[in-house]
């Protein structure tokens, strides 16, 4: 484009000083140095475009990843309670397990992706409300009547057709989830900076993982004893003015 920029190049500004031999009129004028192209080319070369913010070249050339937390959650010994209880307290159970985890979901910003029979898959973005979701929701659905367990990773993954995830932290998470006693949320190297702050690390163990190998100081995460749950209130209406 005449006049324009090269392409693909950011436009470098600076401030014009009175002793410049090629100043415009007045101090302190901003002007375009458009003509420096080892300047341009040292700024393409610093700029990191933002995840989803990149060109159309990277994104023709391969496919971005992105950064997910995964829980993974299922009821204990659901088989079990199938042949006991029978189909129609199965549905039951699964019915308030899963209005229980839309609800904490709602309230801590992620998204339940998808519903597995017995389990749910839950997706943040960061990995801090997905801990807390997967945390309090085992918590609070403890012996009700079945007990929850989990398993939590996060990290580079790809997304493929739009809802589903390929990359390890999925098959971590859902590996820890299945290798979880009752009550317990499985995770791996999480600090207390991490964590939320009434989310403590209960003890740590060695796991083999089918696929993964074996892992040291596997976490098991709780939320803490002395913190109560309180009972959820239906959500308020706000009158906008």
């Amino acid at each position: 484009m005449p006049g324009g920029h090269p392409a693909g190049r950011s436009l470098r500004w600076r401030a014009s000083r009175p002793d410049a031999a090629d100043d415009s009129e007045g101090d302190g004028d901003a002007r375009i140095d458009g003509n420096d192209d080892a300047a341009f080319d040292h700024i393409a070369d610093d700029v990191v475009a933002a995840p989803g913010l990149e060109p159309p070249r990277d994104v023709a050339e391969a496919i971005p990843t992105v950064e997910r937390a995964f829980a993974f959650v299922d009821l204990c010994g659901f088989t079990a309670f199938i042949a006991t209880h029978g189909e129609y307290a199965a549905v039951d159970t699964i019915s308030r397990f899963r209005a229980l985890t839309r609800d904490l979901a709602v309230r801590r910003g992620v998204r339940v992706a998808k519903w597995l029979g017995d389990g749910a898959m839950i997706i943040g973005v960061d990995v801090g409300p997905t801990i807390a979701t997967a945390a309090e929701l085992i918590a609070r659905y403890d012996g009700r009547p079945l007990a929850l367990r989990g398993g939590v990773a996060h990290g580079d993954v790809l997304i493929v057709d739009g809802d589903d995830y390929i990359g390890k932290p999925v098959n971590l998470a859902s590996r820890l989830c299945q290798a979880a006693h009752p009550g317990e949320l499985l995770a791996v190297g999480y600090s207390e900076a991490v964590l939320p702050s009434w989310v403590t690390v209960r003890s740590t163990k060695n796991l083999t993982l089918r696929g993964l190998g074996r892992l040291r100081s596997v976490q098991r995460l709780a939320v803490a004893d002395e913190v109560e749950l309180p009972a959820l209130l239906p959500p308020t209406t706000t009158t906008l003015h």
